[in-house]
């Protein structure tokens, strides 16, 4: 009789740490999603290579998880396995005003705290995000400039000097900012296959009473629209944005704010944010995407598209 995944992985990592069956709803926003087959939580950048490695090696698929944001796992889970990225150190170097960041750090506040307390800018504009620096790489992170112009979108690129990859053939590299082709929610890493595993930023000298008075505008600005992720779990935008116009606008118009299927509402505060009240699955937040997106067809003409990931079986 052969040896079973778990088997083989571990014989190939020499390494006793990989679970079976762990339920990944607590590791995401949406507290949502069945259990991966196989569990393995990578701690440093040498063990998130050789993990994604060895999965490869052994044609084993798998799944990245970092922070659980912008992310639906199915109710049926994940096969093969899930690495959860807890690669999180970083180091500030004040003679360049550079960061360099494994890329399971949290940006907020884990990163940003130090990082404006050491008197460097640049970050700041992304307080109250949650996303690890390699989900905010792979999104090009972005928010609205500070108050009281919000004149237009900061994007995490602007920032972006370099990083560490690891391609698909195996190989580890070092890439320049041009690399990502970064845009609009869009990176290159959507259709590459390259897992980052740090970041280099270039920052600059900033007054960190200003920068902390931007992250304080920030994070009201957010808490007015955004529902509090530890007593209304969400995934962040639903839908793609639709240039000039907005999703959360037209749903608004077509009066679907508060409309629930299951353990699954549309918040009042943005209507294009859907909570888990709870009791919600993927099936009640697929069911409540395809009732949104008929209604905003039939009623404006506008065809709604999914910004959210869906990971797994369903």
């Amino acid at each position: 009789m052969g040896m079973t995944d778990k088997q083989r992985l571990e014989q190939t990592l020499g390494e006793s740490r990989i679970s079976e069956e762990i339920v990944l709803a607590p590791m995401t926003t949406f507290q949502i999603g069945g259990p991966a087959d196989l569990y393995f939580e990578a701690r440093s950048v040498d063990e998130l290579v050789s993990s994604i490695s060895a999965a490869r090696d052994l044609d084993i698929p798998y799944f990245l998880l970092g922070r659980g944001a912008n992310i639906l796992v199915g109710d049926k889970g994940v096969r093969g396995l899930v690495v959860h990225n807890k690669a999180s150190r970083f180091e500030i170097d004040h003679k360049t005003q550079q960061l360099r960041a494994e890329s399971g750090a949290i940006v907020w506040p884990d990163i940003i705290t130090p990082v404006v307390d050491a008197g460097l800018s640049g970050l700041e504009h992304y307080a109250g995000i949650p996303s690890t620096v390699g989900g905010a790489l792979w999104q090009n992170l972005h928010f609205l400039s500070p108050p009281p112009e919000r004149a237009r979108t900061m994007f995490l690129e602007e920032v972006v000097l370099s990083a560490e990859i690891l391609t698909p053939e195996g190989e580890l590299k070092s890439v320049p900012n041009e690399y990502f082709d970064f845009g609009y929610d869009q990176s290159i890493l959507h259709t590459s296959g390259d897992i980052v595993l740090s970041a280099t930023f270039q920052l600059e000298k900033g007054d960190p009473d200003l920068m902390r008075s931007i992250i304080e505008a920030n994070l009201e600005w957010r808490r007015g629209r955004h529902p509090p992720l530890d007593t209304e779990p969400s995934v962040g935008s639903i839908f793609k944005k639709i240039e000039g116009i907005g999703a959360g606008r037209l749903i608004d118009e077509c009066g679907l704010k508060g409309t629930s299927i299951g353990g699954v509402e549309i918040t009042h505060r943005h209507g294009n944010i859907m909570v888990n009240r709870g009791t919600g699955s993927a099936r009640d937040v697929l069911d409540l995407i395809e009732l949104v997106r008929e209604t905003v067809l039939r009623e404006t003409g506008y065809e709604l598209e999914p910004e959210v990931a869906f990971v797994g079986e369903f």
